[in-house]
């Protein structure tokens, strides 16, 4: 293979690439490898759906059951080195880039980035579903502390909902951040997950070894985004049933058609091409402003005609309940040893927990680089707290003027269980329908559509453009429309196959089976990471 050479301030990691044709700027093992899996991947599900969704569920439920401790704890572990490092000041004052730079985006346009990037499809999904699930059953049900679906119960369904939306999920994207903006902007290494890794194995980076890490990234990257853009096409469907009552819109218990997600999807995939194609300061940029406005939009909505003072306390309540709680939801692993409650505490643990852990892993290689790509010029203290703490409070506010307005309609007696037992892409569109004449809930569903599409298509774009950077060996410039396009098409085939095969069961045993490898990885980076700032300071003594 013939490769360009790496540039000087690259010499520690050099990655080849192809000097012309179909891959040129490409490291052609990492820009096919990936292919080829999922394209196995596809055949595999496309050929017997049914059989390939049962053995995705029994290799979910192993690698659950056996490496289930492993997520709790190597997410808490992730947790306390970014709070560390953003506490300490000989390293929250280190800036990702050098000492004159400035940041390149302002404050509302970055944190309009990372939240839309990060989680915006998790929070119109799970901004009504989470609190409304844990209201009705939460380790402290199970254990008989509290009763589901009573008053008494509500603060507990909000500590167990900001385990799974607060620092956690947001220090996930943090290891891997910091990682690459430090390593890259102020050591020179290229702009890709092998080069976090630098400071553990030196130069055995730029060769298999490198490639394998990067391989394993996009795989993640895929099978994360896969399952985030399956919730987003399935809610996209409940909407445009809430607007127009179209029957092929949703089948039977409510929940939307085959049809209705493949159609979701393709428009959904075409416009995160164009858009991916326009690059990070046009498309992403603008549709990052469109998303975070609309948002501000309907928080404000709920401000005024939801639950607002019921919302109000639970806010207030929850951020002190969370923090007395987070280090023993953080470590708890429950084992099922046959004695009650153990069993059903494991597996709602499995369901929930688990499944989020390796959600948040999964997504983190490409919400990660994004990160840094848009940090520059910030020091570890503003990351930390623009992108841990910050999102952690806007993921705060989404659950309790939302979520909160669906659990006062329950617990009045107006929903009579309507939004409990609706779908969970439909729930946020019944509880707008209860407070709403017909008239503005569909006014109010159409903006919620349009919000959904900008999150999904920001995602999207954003993953495909980080997919190939990482291919191109940390090249920001590969928008190459070719390449685009493919990924476009693979992601599309390979979320409409196991859609086909097992609904969103599916894509969601895919993404904790795939997230695994990535974990290893991202607790490495974390050693790497603090090992080089450790290193450093005691030079600089």
């Amino acid at each position: 293979m013939q490769g360009s050479e790496p540039s000087q301030d690259q010499a520690a990691v050099s990655i080849t690439t192809q000097q012309s044709g179909f891959y040129e700027g490409f490291n052609r093992v990492v820009a096919v490898v990936p292919k080829l899996l999922i394209g196995a991947l596809i055949v595999w599900v496309g050929l017997s759906p049914s059989a390939a969704g049962e053995v995705l569920l029994e290799v979910q439920n192993w690698s659950t059951q056996n490496f289930g401790g492993w997520y709790v704890y190597v997410t808490a572990f992730y947790t306390i080195v970014c709070l560390v490092l953003g506490l300490w000041p000989r390293t929250a004052h280190v800036k990702l880039g050098k000492a004159d730079e400035t940041p390149e985006f302002n404050m509302f346009t970055w944190l309009s980035m990372m939240f839309g990037a990060g989680i915006g499809i998790g929070m119109l999904t799970y901004s009504t579903a989470e609190p409304i699930f844990h209201f009705a059953n939460n380790p402290d049900t199970i254990k008989g502390l509290t009763d589901g679906l009573d008053e008494n119960n509500v603060r507990n369904a909000y500590k167990w909902a900001m385990l799974h939306y607060g620092f956690t999920p947001w220090a996930c994207y943090g290891v891997v951040g910091i990682s690459l903006g430090y390593l890259s902007y102020n050591r020179g290494l290229p702009l890709t997950i092998r080069s976090a890794l630098q400071p553990l194995f030196g130069r055995a980076m730029s060769g298999n070894a490198g490639h394998l890490v990067d391989i394993v990234a996009i795989l993640a990257t895929i099978v994360g985004l896969s399952v985030t853009i399956g919730y987003g096409v399935s809610q996209f469907a409940s909407g445009l049933f809430n607007i127009s009552g179209a029957d092929w819109l949703v089948g039977e218990g409510g929940k939307p058609t085959l049809l209705a997600q493949l159609v979701g999807l393709t428009l959904i995939v075409s416009a995160s091409c164009l858009s991916a194609m326009s690059g990070l300061q046009r498309g992403i940029k603008w549709l990052s402003n469109i998303n975070m406005s609309l948002s501000v939009f309907l928080i404000a909505f709920f401000v005024l005609f939801g639950a607002t003072f019921f919302a109000l306390q639970t806010f207030v309540y929850t951020i002190w309940d969370y923090l007395i709680a987070l280090p023993a939801m953080s470590t708890t692993v429950w084992i099922d040893n046959g004695a009650e409650p153990s069993g059903a505490l494991q597996s709602w643990q499995g369901a929930w927990t688990i499944f989020y852990w390796a959600w948040w892993i999964a997504f983190a290689p490409f919400v990660g680089l994004f990160l840094a790509r848009v940090s520059r010029g910030r020091t570890i203290r503003e990351y930390v707290i623009g992108a841990m703490i910050i999102p952690s409070l806007i993921c705060l506010v989404w659950f309790t003027f939302i979520g909160a307005t669906a659990i006062d309609l329950e617990l009045s007696g107006v929903a009579q269980g309507s939004i409990v037992n609706a779908d969970i892409s439909a729930q946020l569109f019944k509880t707008i329908n209860l407070i709403l004449s017909p008239e503005l809930a569909v006014a109010l569903s159409v903006v919620i559509v349009v919000l959904l599409l900008t999150f999904l298509v920001t995602s999207a774009d954003s993953g495909i453009l980080i997919i190939n950077t990482l291919a191109s060996g940390g090249n920001q410039s590969q928008k190459q429309a070719k390449h685009v396009v493919i990924w476009g098409v693979l992601f599309s085939v390979l979320i409409g196959v196991l859609l086909a095969a097992g609904g969103m069961d599916a894509l969601r045993s895919v993404m904790i089976i795939g997230a695994l490898p990535f974990s290893i990885v991202m607790a490495l980076m974390a050693i790497s990471l603090v090992k080089t700032l450790l290193n450093e300071h005691q030079s600089s003594d």
